[in-house]
């Protein structure tokens, strides 16, 4: 697999030059939606909405989605693609509404070094918690709405616009499925088993940030992504997969300063993530006075940074930290060698991005 130094300079560098220009897409997408829309003229709920709707979309994030759907339409050809534009917008608006929604179930104060939406209405309607959690759910539903309605105005052909919709309509529907599978996950005290936690990652995760990226680009560039669905699914269940784990494990062994955010946020909110399942695994080797210590602190909102420290470094000691890596790194070389056999259907220079994509997952610090 291509891997050199001038390999990853030259995609960052094209990544970077199209996250600029997506931001500048975006940022001009919401200066027109005021006038696009057929809104009530009266009250002032309506554009309040629309501001904080638009200051969670443009405040930030990797923009990965972005990507994927860029470089999976160059798997085709290298040439202009129509119909990219508004299926970038279509995948960050509906990574908004995901982002409402999932702060309001997690009761989660902040986002992206911001105000969550939930919080952002709470203070604003701080006598009046039903309206403020009414106007969260609509706010996310209103990016669902226009995450769809935006792909009606895709430069395409007809029937790879309605295909597009089709695709999206479909990840918007496992994304939610998988949410209620997580739901059900963390509240019924067992301890879930790898598939399950598995399973979780490639509904409520994969399905929409990788499998429905894949298939808006294959689609706008014209090829039939249906014929390749397996490897696609599988390709992006195992970078799902990767994500979710390096997600998990940060939460406990990053940096808070790096992260934005304090470590031990899973523990505190009684989740059973990857890396508290494999804590908590009889094979990994916490002493039974440092199972009991994590087993008190799952769930509980008021568990003390010294607590979470306590974990950490118990978990460190007895090689779980490591054994997390471990598998973060084996998914991504699988992952990379799906990728690898797209060469023989696709342009080889395009793959190269979907073999280091997987790695660059499980190296992240955010």
């Amino acid at each position: 697999m291509p891997d050199t130094a001038g390999v990853r300079d030259r995609l960052t560098a094209r990544l970077a030059d199209r996250s600029r220009a997506f931001e500048q897409l975006f940022t001009e997408y919401f200066d027109s939606l005021g006038d696009a829309l057929d809104a009530p003229s009266a009250g002032r709920f309506t554009p309040e909405c629309l501001h904080l709707l638009r200051e969670l979309s443009l405040r930030g994030g990797k923009r990965i989605r972005v990507m994927i759907l860029h470089e999976a339409a160059r798997l085709v050809t290298d040439g202009p693609v129509p119909g990219l534009d508004h299926a970038a917008l279509s995948l960050e608006l509906l990574h908004s509404h995901g982002l409402i929604h999932d702060d309001l179930i997690d009761d989660s104060p902040t986002r992206r070094g911001g105000p969550s939406t939930y919080y952002a209405y709470r203070e604003l309607f701080p006598d009046r918690p039903r309206t403020a959690l009414g106007l969260t759910v609509l706010a996310g539903d209103l990016a669902l709405a226009l995450s769809l309605r935006v792909l009606l105005d895709a430069d395409t052909a007809p029937p790879v616009r309605q295909a597009m919709i089709e695709a999206q309509s479909r990840a918007a529907a496992e994304t939610f499925l998988g949410q209620i599978a997580d739901l059900e996950r963390d509240v019924t005290g067992e301890l879930p088993d790898t598939e399950v936690i598995d399973e979780v990652a490639d509904f409520k995760s994969a399905r929409y940030s990788l499998l429905a990226p894949l298939r808006l680009g294959l689609l706008a560039a014209g090829d039939r992504p249906e014929r390749h669905d397996r490897e696609l699914g599988r390709y992006a269940r195992l970078v799902g997969i990767c994500a979710q784990m390096r997600d998990d494990y940060l939460d406990l062994f990053g940096d808070g300063e790096v992260m934005g955010k304090p470590t031990g946020t899973d523990i505190r909110d009684g989740k059973r993530s990857y890396t508290v399942a494999a804590l908590l695994s009889p094979a990994d080797g916490l002493t039974g006075a440092e199972r009991a210590l994590l087993e008190t602190a799952l769930g509980d909102p008021a568990c003390g940074a010294g607590t979470i420290a306590a974990i950490r470094e118990a978990a460190e000691a007895c090689g779980a930290a490591g054994r997390l890596r471990a598998r973060m790194r084996d998914h991504a070389e699988q992952a990379a060698a799906v990728a690898g056999g797209w060469r023989a259907h696709w342009r080889s220079e395009a793959v190269t991005f979907f073999e280091l994509l997987p790695h660059w997952s499980v190296e992240r610090t955010h």
